[in-house]
């Protein structure tokens, strides 16, 4: 009989999730090289496409639309990619943003139009609803994909219960905002430098530290991590906590961006873009394997189709079926990868 204290199946995390996390600076394009390229190589045609259709495209103040518009969507995408890679999943991120816009234009405006006291309202908010989300699926054993599915309704309803189904306050008379939403450093947005720092600091935690390591180990195999003695549930419960001050950060930027807390506009689809870009990325949806730098390319690639759908006057609509388009074929890509077996055919 093997000793439960020396199971064979359970080695050091570090070592069994080294084949599965991202390689190369920044990014990973070394360990997932196959899957960035071809990210990259997606990316220059649609460039190429839109560019030859309009002279205008890939002027540098268009580039800038495409990015300070993809920033938002960046942000959820890189700690979707993180709660994905330990196995779970928040489709609710879009609706926190809603409802982090909503509280830190309302708390703006109660405070006497104090920036500060705006922001930290809606990060608290979100740090409370991103705990929430970690407690019913840890401790309320609650499947991921049905709590934060539940979350996506409910916090979407408290934003408009709270704001009466309007956006409110005014927040572009005061610097903060303004500089939040309308600043450049170095020729770049400022909502572009929040992104590439909150992407560089994830991807320093996911590759350099020992939380990083127990993160792919918990999504790679959640039994071995816990009998190696990582504190899974402490984990799951401070991912999702992670995500909520993320998404209010992303909702912060969304009032500053567009002058008002938004309660739906502008954060509706959020989530479906951010599971896409993560997804596209190579982020496996069984947990255990992705990275910050193919999320971003795939967010890049989002954020390119769009805009060139866009300046080319075509129905809006026709995003959200691209969208979905991409993600079956990210899915259907890494099921064929994997070698798991299609249901419903033989073996």
């Amino acid at each position: 009989m093997t000793s439960a204290a020396t199971p064979p199946a359970v080695e050091n995390p570090s070592k069994s999730t080294a084949r599965t996390r991202p390689a190369g600076p920044f990014g990973a394009l070394a360990g997932l090289g196959g899957q960035n390229l071809s990210l990259v190589g997606a990316l220059l045609a649609v460039l190429a496409v839109f560019g030859i259709l309009n002279d205008n495209y890939l002027s540098w103040t268009n580039i800038q639309v495409i990015a300070e518009a993809a920033t938002i969507t960046g942000l959820l995408a890189v700690v979707q990619t993180v709660v994905i890679i330990c196995g779970g999943l928040d489709i609710s991120v879009g609706s926190q943003a809603g409802l982090a816009s909503v509280v830190s234009a309302m708390a703006f405006t109660s405070a006497g139009s104090n920036a500060f006291a705006g922001t930290a309202v809606a990060l608290a908010v979100g740090a409370l609803v991103g705990l929430l989300n970690g407690a019913v699926i840890v401790y309320g054993r609650v499947n991921a994909t049905i709590a934060t599915l539940a979350g996506l309704a409910a916090y979407k309803g408290v934003a408009q219960l709270v704001s009466d189904g309007r956006a409110q306050g005014y927040v572009l008379n005061d610097a903060v905002f303004v500089f939040l939403g309308r600043g450049r450093i170095a020729g770049l947005p400022v909502m572009v430098w929040i992104l590439i720092l909150a992407a560089a600091a994830v991807h320093v935690l996911l590759k350099y530290t020992d939380i990083g390591r127990n993160l792919y180990a918990i999504g790679g195999n959640d039994t071995a991590a816990r009998l190696a003695g990582i504190a899974i549930n402490k984990y799951l419960v401070a991912v999702y906590a992670l995500i909520g001050v993320v998404a209010a950060v992303a909702g912060i930027l969304l009032t500053a961006r567009t002058g008002s807390g938004q309660p739906v506009s502008g954060s509706e689809g959020l989530e479906l873009k951010a599971i896409t870009a993560a997804a596209l990325g190579g982020c496996a949806l069984k947990g255990g394997k992705g990275g910050i730098g193919g999320t971003l390319l795939a967010v890049a690639l989002l954020g390119a189709l769009e805009n060139g759908l866009t300046v080319q006057g075509i129905n809006s609509f026709w995003q959200n079926v691209a969208q979905g388009t991409l993600l079956v074929v990210a899915v259907v890509v890494q099921q064929r990868r994997s070698g798991d077996r299609a249901v419903g055919l033989p073996g």
